[in-house]
């Protein structure tokens, strides 16, 4: 197996990667399809044929420059680093790829929305935004440009359905809005080592009534984290927890909830992708049009279930995980698992699986294979079977309608390029965050799956539709998102309980549906409901649900193999 050399910026963020060269060169395409984009599965005599469409197609656009935005993941420093000198280098287009972070990335394009100015040509941008591009006019509709002015600039090769998150790039006609660049999963993360000891077995056997294995449901997930953190407590000396998770007043914290936790808990509808009527942050659609939030409007946001869901994060951050958790944002909580003291996380982002797999961790092996595995998330009392299980997140190239003829046609050619199949399996190995089912399926990714711990397993598997970004039911992303990390944070200090988080919330939702009705938009403008007696909401089938008499039923796990054998025949558990 070949260790691929990670070329990785000093300093996460902030950094601006120029790459300058004067014109289209094919000998600069045989260089790098020799010494650079080695893995492939395209026969090398299709890379150069792939290249040279890309020679040919910069031909009329020599000079001309570009400015490109992402954050500031492995994966995209690669494109920053690597890619954008090697695009500029085959075709004559200048590319400044900058990386901040997340927060930064949804700041800045929602500031060009609003005012118009041209500051990036293109974003690699989370399709969580899809509601908010599709709905007003400054993204690029790439349907349209396909079958029109793009057409020309358009790679033959480009093999839309091989993305495999094409379907959450789409509006609600089916047009496309974005092209996938990263994908990763939110799943539950476990140490298989010590779940395979006998010694633990047969403890928590005797204190539990059940078998320790991938737990099944959020009440197995509570006793295996009471188990290492209270009955364990120490593993070869070293202090261990039975839960991670992340607490800081930070907008990464609304991530957290917005990123499916309140589907994992079961607040929303059953449904794929995102649940029908209600989606998985609460609001309900009657159509494409949102017509609220609140239960009194028919949403879920402050429904028992989310208020269930919330009061479960805080309580087993503050019984089961590290005293730091509480203080730390998702970037500085993302590896801690890999130090050795965590037994299992509920929510752990695959994106993590790179590190978690490097020679000499404290959760791999003398061969440099993982301790650890990855399985579905377990469901919340409230979750019934066709719901999302979980989130998946798919950053995608967003290019912006204030761009010049040119710089569109230069930032399509360049989104083109980074996601082609000469470049994407390479690119892939930069981090671990898959697009293109013929890459997931390859000979390299099953030399590779050994060491990723279930990540090409579950990849490979149909059942990874059940986790899904953020739908088209969200039609301000950026105004919507801000409101989520607030709340929580105040629940979590204490300032305020679960339940009156989640109402102001709520409320505080339907405010800016309601300014974005008055407003109007040219399409699915939101149109909320009447409010209601909760009682009449709660008292309908689906969501929102109505409170349960028991919501910590028995906890139920499954062995590890099970799972993958369900993986493999295409259920989600």
């Amino acid at each position: 197996m070949r260790i691929k050399t990670r070329l990785l910026m000093t300093g996460a963020m902030g950094v601006t990667i120029c790459a300058h060269t004067a014109l289209a060169d094919m000998d600069a395409a045989n260089r790098w399809v020799m010494e650079e984009f080695d893995d492939s599965t395209l026969s090398q005599a299709d890379q150069l044929a792939e290249m040279q469409w890309f020679v040919d197609a910069a031909a009329d656009l020599q000079g001309v420059s570009i400015n490109v935005l992402s954050d500031g993941i492995p994966v995209h420093k690669y494109d920053a680093e690597v890619l954008a000198k090697a695009f500029a280098e085959i075709t004559g287009i200048d590319v400044t790829h900058e990386v901040v972070d997340e927060a930064g990335v949804v700041e800045r394009i929602q500031t060009q929305m609003q005012s118009g100015e041209n500051i990036y040509d293109a974003y690699i941008n989370d399709s969580d935004l899809i509601g908010t591009h599709f709905r007003n006019s400054a993204v690029l509709n790439l349907s349209d440009y396909m079958a029109g002015a793009g057409a020309a600039y358009t790679n033959p090769m480009l093999d839309l359905e091989d993305f495999i998150g094409i379907d959450f790039v789409k509006d609600v006609d089916g047009d496309i809005y974005q092209l996938p660049a990263q994908q990763f999963a939110n799943l539950y993360w476990f140490r298989a080592d010590w779940f395979e000891r006998e010694d633990l077995r047969a403890q928590f056997n005797d204190l539990y009534g059940y078998d320790l294995g991938v737990p099944v449901n959020w009440s197995a997930y509570e006793d295996i984290a009471d188990f290492f953190t209270n009955q364990v407590k120490e593993i070869d000396g070293v202090k261990v927890y039975g839960h991670m998770d992340y607490g800081k007043k930070d907008s990464s914290l609304g991530w957290r909830f917005t990123d499916a936790w309140l589907s994992m808990a079961g607040a929303g509808d059953v449904g794929l992708p995102n649940g029908v009527p209600v989606d998985e942050w609460g609001i309900r659609v009657d159509g494409c049009h949102p017509v609220g939030a609140s239960v009194s409007r028919g949403g879920a946001t402050n429904g028992p279930a989310a208020v269930y869901g919330l009061q479960k994060y805080i309580d087993w951050m503050a019984d089961y995980a590290p005293p730091e958790a509480q203080a730390m944002n998702f970037y500085e909580a993302g590896t801690v698992p890999n130090q050795g003291q965590i037994a299992q996380q509920i929510f752990w982002y695959t994106v993590f699986a790179e590190s978690a797999a490097q020679p000499g961790v404290p959760v791999a092996d003398e061969a440099g294979l993982p301790k650890w595995r990855m399985a579905p998330s377990p469901a919340g009392a409230y979750w019934d079977e066709g719901m999302k299980l979980g989130y998946q997140d798919v950053a995608a190239f967003t290019i912006m309608n204030t761009a010049s003829d040119q710089g569109k046609a230069a930032a399509w050619l360049y989104s083109q390029f980074v996601t082609a199949k000469t470049v994407s399996l390479e690119r892939t190995l930069h981090g671990f965050t898959p697009i293109r089912e013929s890459d997931i399926n390859s000979d390299v990714m099953t030399e590779w799956a050994p060491k990723l711990g279930g990540l090409v397993e579950f990849y490979r598997s149909p059942a990874r539709v059940a986790w899904t970004p953020t739908g088209t039911n969200v039609p301000d992303y950026p105004k919507l998102a801000q409101l989520w990390w607030e709340n929580v944070a105040a629940a979590v200090t204490g300032e305020m309980t679960a339940q009156q988080a989640m109402d102001r919330l709520a409320s505080q939702m339907d405010r800016v549906l309601q300014r974005l009705e008055r407003a109007g938009m040219d399409r699915c403008a939101p149109k909320l409901n009447e409010e209601r007696d909760a009682e009449y909401w709660l008292s309908q089938p689906g969501s929102p649900k109505a409170p349960l008499e028991n919501e910590k039923p028995q906890g139920e796990t499954v062995p590890y193999a099970q799972l993958l054998q369900a993986w493999a025949e295409g259920r989600v558990k």
